[in-house]
């Protein structure tokens, strides 16, 4: 089973070495990594060009324009060729090198599966050994949505084919994207989801 990880970036030079470091330590190695640069600035492309050849052919990249993160993130899936796609952005890290392992087993354990979720841990950035808040999925349900609850967006996994079926980010929801998405996937469709009890990856 194949993992899509994306990771959309914007002048992030300080923080997106972090990013790679975590998915090339992924013990899980049917994977490829997509980073859709927005044209940066800054040394970021140069410390992609510098991993690259670590990547074993795993890795591709672009930097140019786009219309924002969630026309970036779409243009990630679109270049997909996983089964599975998930996002980590251009500031956070997995923690852990059984991400993708834990993924993987989950949907290739239960065939109904179509999504999974776990938990997040946000940390100081000036101190990553000091977390700050923990956010925890546990709780959540569908109806949870109404009162303007979902689960982890950074921890979300999903069969890159649901967004055929179902749509694509909607970039003209300038920061509220990632809850419309998880409010048509689990609420309005009704995928089938597991929750996986353990922070997924860390953010600044």
């Amino acid at each position: 089973m194949k993992i899509s990880i994306i990771t959309v970036s914007f002048n992030r030079g300080k923080t997106i070495r972090d990013t790679i470091e975590s998915v090339l330590a992924q013990s899980y190695q049917d994977y490829e990594y997509l980073i859709i640069d927005g044209g940066s600035k800054d040394d970021t492309i140069n410390i992609v060009k510098e991993y690259y050849p670590r990547f074993d052919g795993r890795m591709k990249y672009v930097s140019e324009p786009d219309r924002g993160l969630y026309d970036a993130i779409n243009k990630g899936i679109h270049m997909a060729t996983g089964d599975i796609v998930g996002i980590i952005n251009s500031d956070d890290f997995y923690h852990r090198n059984d991400i993708f392992k834990t993924i993987a087993s989950a949907f290739e354990t239960d065939s109904s599966i179509q999504a999974v979720y776990g938990d997040v841990r946000f940390v100081n950035p000036d101190n990553l050994e000091k977390t700050v808040r923990y956010y925890s999925s546990a709780g959540f349900k569908p109806s949870k949505f109404r009162w303007g609850w979902m689960p982890a967006h950074p921890s979300f996994f999903t069969y890159k084919d649901n967004f055929d079926k179902y749509g694509y980010y909607k970039i003209d929801y300038q920061i509220g994207a990632d809850f419309e998405l998880l409010l048509r996937f689990l609420y309005i469709h009704h995928l089938p989801v597991k929750y996986i009890p353990e922070d997924f990856l860390t953010m600044r």
